[in-house]
């Protein structure tokens, strides 16, 4: 099953409500067009920023490797590694475009399909429910976490308790 980000577009001058039409959801994972074709991945997403930074980086990368007497096959491969880190990238980018340009991510759904995942999330849109993406504190504790129990780091410190021991401060 695929994780799509969705995310609401701010509003325009005349609009009181944001156009269901224009919402953007964004497949997390590996992209194999934006693999074999980065740039005009980029150029067909509007991902001007990323574009420029894909060319600078590309650019650096064959005066480096230039400078110092790679083998064509060695500027064959680092072109391949990036490829590959854009391809499996492209849902990062194209979060880090939308939110430059102030869309604001509304949820998270989880779908076999883009039109699964857009009926689940309009449906629960239009019944004023929330899919609210993963909070920042829960995220910021997955990425703090520890490997020691809760009860060496101490109580109040603990966010709260996901995984095989359910109650906070439980041993192994």
């Amino acid at each position: 099953m695929a994780v799509y980000t969705v995310h609401e577009p701010p509003l325009k001058k005349y609009e009181a409500a944001p156009d269901p039409e224009r919402f953007a959801f964004v497949r997390d994972g590996f992209s194999f067009w934006a693999f074999v074709f980065g740039p005009l991945w980029m150029l067909r997403h509007r991902m001007w920023l990323v574009l420029l930074g894909y060319i600078v980086v590309v650019v650096a990368m064959q005066v480096g490797l230039g400078a110092i007497g790679a083998s064509g096959s060695n500027l064959t491969f680092a072109g391949f590694m990036l490829a590959l880190l854009v391809g499996l990238e492209a849902g990062t980018l194209r979060r880090f475009t939308l939110g430059r340009r102030r869309w604001r991510n509304v949820g998270t759904i989880v779908g076999h399909n883009r039109d699964t995942v857009e009926q689940r999330f309009f449906d629960s849109w239009v019944r004023g429910e929330t899919v609210a993406p993963l909070s920042p504190a829960l995220s910021q504790a997955a990425r703090t976490s520890s490997p020691l129990p809760s009860a060496t780091r101490g109580a109040a410190s603990a966010p709260d308790v996901i995984g095989l021991f359910p109650q906070p401060g439980a041993h192994r």
